[in-house]
């Protein structure tokens, strides 16, 4: 059992909330037999075992990818891992480049937990906001049913 940070009683009155719930970032619900589902996440990070992943960093390496115009990566499920870090790419106008070529750039510049194991899909545009911000949660909701299809298809 957690009881909080070690000699941090104002942490620890933050991290938790008044009926005992740890408040972890993750969004989910409680269905009627009392099983608890995690659908989202408040921060964007890929959590890849006990590793964090920003999706800006990987974003940042693919940009420098001279076929690349634009990028938003997140994290696909994974049963043994729980996220892997999977990019949706937007390709510069008349440049062909493929998933396996991206792949190689990005993961011989980045340490096991941030290679792309969750794969490379190009789209014609990433989602955004007005002002610019990357949609990640359109972007999750196309890995996840991606993520169900590959499950269901082994089954």
């Amino acid at each position: 059992m957690c009881t909080g940070y070690l000699n941090l009683p104002e942490q620890t009155r933050e991290f938790f909330t008044e009926d005992g719930w740890a408040k972890t970032g993750d969004i989910g619900y409680e269905d009627e037999d009392g099983y608890l589902f995690v659908v989202d996440r408040l921060k964007e990070l890929i959590k890849d075992k006990a590793f964090q992943v920003a999706p800006a960093t990987l974003e940042d390496i693919l940009l420098r990818h001279d076929a690349i115009a634009d990028v938003g990566v997140v994290g696909m499920p994974d049963v043994e891992a729980g996220e892997l870090p999977r990019a949706y790419v937007v390709r510069k106008h008349q440049r062909e480049v493929s998933a396996e070529e991206i792949t190689k750039f990005v993961n011989g510049q980045v340490a096991p937990h941030m290679k792309l194991r969750g794969g490379v899909e190009f789209v014609t545009e990433i989602p955004r906001t007005a002002s610019g911000k990357i949609l990640r949660r359109s972007l999750r909701e196309r890995a996840r049913e991606l993520a169900a299809k590959q499950a269901s298809e082994l089954k």
